[in-house]
């Protein structure tokens, strides 16, 4: 079957599929991980750390995509994905592909990185290939640290099969006592607040804890014969379904949610293929798992646990860290040629790209001079995620306890952060700031603040509109965009904004603000539209994390069937087919993947022929969640220095030839062989020292 999208062209070719399915399309992202991790030419704790973030992902996506697939089949749901599968179909492809892509992430790990880390003096241990000193040196921490906190369970009429918990590590055998006709079925979870690879002395040297647990097995069961071990580890539905009724109270809602959470359905079973299979029968059926529910890996389950290896103390096996850099903007601050961050932003408007540009030094600054200043009256804040010692978060409650305004939206059902933003949002209840739990039925994704300040007799708003969390340890990870400003209009369009979602009117008219759902979908169409009015002339560049929006990639097809030049940097899920005759020939896709994850929404359009750039830069992916079912904000970018620090930062996109993947038109991701070597991320480091040379360059001129 074929989804088509509403056209008026009639000489549209007829392709099937029109679009890629959204989960294979996610999945794809995860093979772009293991070609870093089979890449020999980096750092090879990098390559660990690609493996980790792996496993990482394939856990969420089993948690949230697999387990909605499954709800989707048993509920006798047809509606088709985008390539045209039913739900039935997309779950087999989707199973197909991951037990490839596990088959690859073990092949690596055993044959690739533990013989490389080995040559490097870090030894991943198995339990076969120690010797007499090591077994008794473990046995020795065994008794002291591991057999108090275990608890074996066995399964008898008395005693149910147990509750696994999600992504727990476990042990399953059967044990049985002389004394009775049949064996029992018994489980050991794996202590979760036990270190997992265990040091042996001498070097960097690990063994998995689980590996440990099975060898002494049986010291947990005293006078009864231990049959073969199993360890296993499960993976549950923790997708969350809150109702209409919840907006009576969401914040309870959301916490029984959270209880109900621990007891979904399990949608994976994972077994350590170097143990006995024989629980594996009675594990599935308590699990009500089929076999192709069942995955098998040679090694450690969940790699989670490599994190201690990532972060040995071995900087040669490490990228070079960077520091981000102090804005060239706000260095007169720390100079004390301004006395605060407010003086600079009455002059200008600021564009800050991290990591390359420190986040302490601007967004965080932001808040923490507005938590001080007497003049500051009001701080509006929306936080999606933040850290868990978050000096944001600490801003806003020294605000707070400071008699000042503040208001903060805290998106309490951000997935897998819901506990912690619930915290937050207690914390800044209890100092006083009004909390805002969300909107009912809408995520809201938007990065803004809106800081009030007295100066005279007026009012002056400053504002910071951006593409990524308020989060300064993913800051220094991911690479995101924002501007600082105080241009009245834009202050206007923000207070309006912060008025809406709190009190819950109706989406006002805005200036420059663009806002979601409902008008950064119309807002990006028209945009496409009007370049593809241009014909040749036109010229669209795109940067996301995602595209899946149907009215927004037939907007893409439409241009480029006119002949629009379209390039599209999209590290994440792609739905659209570049370069097919007749439909998308100008269209080109590519993926850009390393060390920093690339988190910039910037959207661009014209600037060729004569004919004037329009820039946007926000915090919406062009997907129809963010655009539906998420409050966004995006706004155009017009001071002539942010502008060309955004067409530097896509061209360099564009000629990057060292850290891109190409998408074709049958789905399949190419990597972009190396000719000039032009590298994104280090090129971007690049640029931002030099544009911190050329204005100490340029002060120095002035003194």
């Amino acid at each position: 079957m074929t989804v088509e999208p509403a056209r008026s062209q009639s000489s549209v070719p007829v392709v099937e599929p029109l679009y890629f399915a959204r989960q294979l399309s996610d999945l794809d992202f995860n093979d772009r991980l293991l070609d870093l991790v089979a890449d020999a030419g980096l750092p090879l704790l990098e390559r660990v750390k690609f493996i980790i973030l792996f496993s990482e992902r394939i856990d969420e996506f089993f948690q949230v995509q697999v387990a909605g697939l499954r709800r989707q089949v048993t509920a006798g749901m047809k509606h088709p994905a985008l390539n045209g599968s039913s739900p039935a179909e997309l779950l087999e492809q989707v199973r197909a592909s991951l037990e490839r892509m596990v088959q690859r992430q073990e092949a690596l790990l055993v044959y690739q990185l533990a013989p490389a880390l080995a040559v490097e003096g870090v030894e991943l241990c198995d339990w076969s290939d120690l010797d007499d000193a090591d077994r008794a040196y473990l046995h020795d921490v065994f008794d002291r640290l591991i057999l108090p906190v275990v608890t074996p369970l066995t399964v008898d009429p008395s005693h149910p099969f147990p509750y696994i918990s999600n992504l727990s590590l476990n042990i399953g055998v059967e044990v049985h006592s002389p004394r009775e006709e049949g064996p029992r079925f018994a489980r050991v979870k794996i202590p979760p607040n036990v270190d997992r690879l265990l040091p042996l002395p001498g070097g960097d040297r690990f063994v998995p804890l689980e590996q440990i647990m099975v060898a002494y097995l049986d010291e947990l069961f005293p006078g009864m014969e231990v049959g073969q071990p199993c360890v296993f580890r499960v993976t549950r539905d923790a997708d969350l379904a809150l109702d209409d009724d919840a907006a009576d109270d969401l914040l309870l809602a959301l916490q029984e949610e959270l209880r109900r959470r621990r007891f979904l359905p399990v949608v994976r079973l994972e077994i350590d293929s170097r143990t006995s299979e024989g629980p594996v029968a009675r594990l599935t059926e308590e699990l009500g798992l089929g076999p192709d529910d069942v995955y098998r890996f040679a090694g450690p389950l969940g790699l989670d646990c490599l994190w201690a290896v990532y972060g040995l103390d071995r900087p040669e096996l490490h990228d070079e860290p960077w520091t981000p850099l102090v804005p060239p903007a706000f260095t007169s601050v720390e100079r004390e040629e301004d006395a605060n961050i407010f003086e600079v932003l009455a002059r200008q408007d600021v564009l800050v790209h991290h990591p390359y540009d420190s986040f302490s030094a601007s967004v965080e600054e932001l808040l923490n001079e507005a938590a001080e200043d007497p003049d500051v009256l009001a701080i509006k804040q929306c936080l999606y995620r933040t850290s868990g010692d978050s000096p944001i978060v600490a801003a806003l409650v020294r605000a707070a306890e400071r008699g000042k305004q503040v208001a903060a939206l805290v998106e309490v059902t951000a997935r897998f952060d819901e506990e912690a933003n619930i915290g937050w949002a207690r914390t800044l209840e209890e100092a006083g700031a009004h909390v805002i739990y969300g909107l009912m039925g809408l995520k809201t994704h938007a990065k803004t603040t809106l800081v009030v300040r007295q100066e005279g007799d007026a009012v002056r708003l400053y504002c910071h509109v951006g593409t990524g969390n308020y989060n300064p340890k993913t800051a220094r990870m991911y690479e995101d965009l924002g501007i600082l400003s105080s241009r009245p209009a834009l202050g206007a369009d923000v207070t309006r904004f912060f008025n809406y979602i709190t009190g819950f009117s109706q989406p006002p008219q805005y200036r420059e603000l663009v806002t979601s759902p409902g008008g950064i979908r119309d807002r990006v169409v028209e945009l496409i539209d009007q370049e593809a009015g241009a014909g040749p002339d036109g010229r669209i560049v795109i940067k996301v994390n995602g595209l899946d929006d149907v009215a927004v990639m037939d907007a893409l097809y439409r241009a480029s069937q006119a002949g629009v030049p379209i390039d599209l940097v999209i590290r994440g899920i792609c739905c659209l087919r570049p370069g097919v005759s007749g439909l998308s020939d100008t269209i080109r896709v590519r993926s850009i993947v390393g060390r920093f994850l690339e988190h910039s929404r910037i959207l661009r359009f014209g600037g060729v022929a004569g004919r004037p750039a329009v820039h946007y830069i926000g915090s919406a992916d062009l997907r129809r969640r963010n655009l539906d079912r998420r409050v966004e904000a995006m706004i155009p970018v017009a001071d002539p220095e942010a502008v060309a620090q955004l067409d530097e930062i896509l061209r360099i996109n564009l000629a990057d030839d060292v850290q891109s993947w190409s998408l074709s038109a049958d789905g399949a991701w190419h990597r972009i062989p190396t000719v000039v070597g032009v590298a994104t991320q280090r090129a971007l480091e690049e640029a931002a020292l030099e544009r911190g040379d050329l204005l100490d360059g340029r002060r120095a001129m002035l003194t």
